[in-house]
Formats: C-alpha cells, structure tokens, sequence
C-alpha cells in the first residue's frame, strides 16, 4: 500500500483560516514533519501546535527538521545559492520520510498561506516523489494566502474587470511598474522597494501581520503614504522582531 505526503494549506495566520479539508488532513496524519527555519518565532510554532490541538484529538507524532542556512542572502551567485539549499532540503527530508513514514501511512506539512503560491514545498516533494524508490502519493489541500487575505481585508477585488494582475517578487519591481501591467502584487519585500519607485499614478494597498491581532493595513496614493508605511513597518519591526507584508501597487486607470 502507497504511503501519502499531505501538504496542508493553514492560510496567511489566523487559525480560524484553516479549512474543513485542511482539518480532515490534519485528524488523518500519522506523522506531522515541523520545518523549523533559521531563528524559527516561538509564534510560529505555537499557531502550528493550536491547529494540531484544535481540529484532532489523538497525539500527533512530530519530526522536526531542521533547514539548512540560506545563504543567498549573502551570495553573488543567487540561482546557484537556492539550489544548493533545494538540494540540501531534498536530501534531509527524503531521509526523514524514508525513516519516519511507514508502508500506508501518511505524513504531512502544515504549509503557511497556500503550498502552490511563492512556496518550496511542494517542488520539494515533488522531486522527493520522483526519486523515491517507494510509492507515495501526494496530496495538496489549498490554503488561503496572503494575496487573497490583503485583498479582503482591504475590500478591493484582486483583478479589475479585463485586466490581469502580477504576482512577482519585489526585487522584480525595482525599474517600475512592468511594461502594459496596471496591477502587481508583490512578495518578499526586504528591502520596501514600494519606496524607491515612481510613485506617479500609482496606489498602494499595504498590509502586515495578516489576519493575527497584529494586522495593520494603510493605503492610499503611494507618493503620499509611502512615508507612513516605511514608519510604521520599521516601527512594527522594532517591537515584534519580525514582520511578513506584502502589498497590491496600482496604477489608477
């Protein structure tokens, strides 16, 4: 019998986000792998341990893997950073499934936001499937991301009728708005890149700690709220630590 890899959506942070898919996932694993990252957040971890208690009543047996450092924060050379970092995560968590999952059982990851969305996970996986030399399956339960939770909690629609939108890292928006693009969403914003562009035309739909007491929205003509942003984000920062945000820039039309 084939075992099973679950990879489970719990959306952008607010436990109630986790759906009846995702808590049905949850009640059916046998073993649940924990990706403690570099300077992993006592917060994290405690939304993962509420959503284990809170939709199964049987102990849960957890394997913790540790990741390997990101070095391409540092390198000259960021493709070849990220694959040697793919390559190590492939190699740790093959030798964890192969260990902790026996023949019919199924193992899981409780995956922030949405697995198919600016997410390693699931390439991950994937490969690991690949190159096992035992049967798994894969299942993926959707999650709600942090797209979908800025556009609701600042009530606009994602796209504009006829329109496409683009999702792409910040680093993407340096040079500006992309050539015939009037909406971008954009991700992984170390840097608030949102400040350095052209702000001419342009609207911006902010937002942090989505979803958690935490959440802080602000939005309005970029050129004049880009400035209450960079306070605001650098002063959230200094009391919590951490800060995960992401933005809609749009062009007004």
């Amino acid at each position: 019998m084939a075992s099973q890899l679950k990879l489970i959506g719990i959306g952008a942070g607010n436990p109630e986000w986790v759906t009846g898919a995702a808590a049905r996932a949850v009640r059916e694993l046998d073993v649940l792998f924990v990706v403690i990252k570099e300077k992993e957040l006592d917060e994290f971890v405690e939304v993962r341990r509420q959503i284990v208690e809170e939709h199964r009543s049987a102990p849960l047996r957890t394997v913790e893997l540790h990741d390997p450092p990101r070095p391409w924060r540092s390198t000259p050379d960021y493709p070849a950073a990220v694959r040697t970092w793919r390559q190590q995560r492939l190699q740790q968590w093959s030798d964890a499934v192969a260990a902790e999952i026996g023949e019919g059982q199924a193992g899981g990851f409780l995956v922030w936001g949405d697995p198919s969305l600016y997410e390693s996970t699931l390439a991950i996986v994937k490969e690991l499937v690949r190159v096992s030399d035992r049967e798994i399956g894969v299942q993926v339960i959707p999650g709600i991301s942090s797209v979908l939770a800025l556009a609701a909690a600042h009530q606009i629609p994602l796209n504009r009728q006829g329109r496409a939108v683009v999702i792409e890292p910040a680093r993407l928006l340096a040079d500006g708005m992309p050539e015939g693009t009037d909406d971008v969403v954009a991700m992984l914003d170390g840097h608030q890149t949102f400040a350095n562009i052209d702000p001419a035309g342009l609207d911006i739909y902010w937002g942090a700690y989505l979803g958690t007491a935490d959440e802080i929205l602000i939005s309005g003509d970029l050129a004049a709220v880009r400035e209450e942003i960079l306070e605001v984000r650098a002063a959230a920062v200094a009391r919590k630590g951490w800060i995960f945000d992401t933005y809609l820039i749009r062009r007004r039309i």
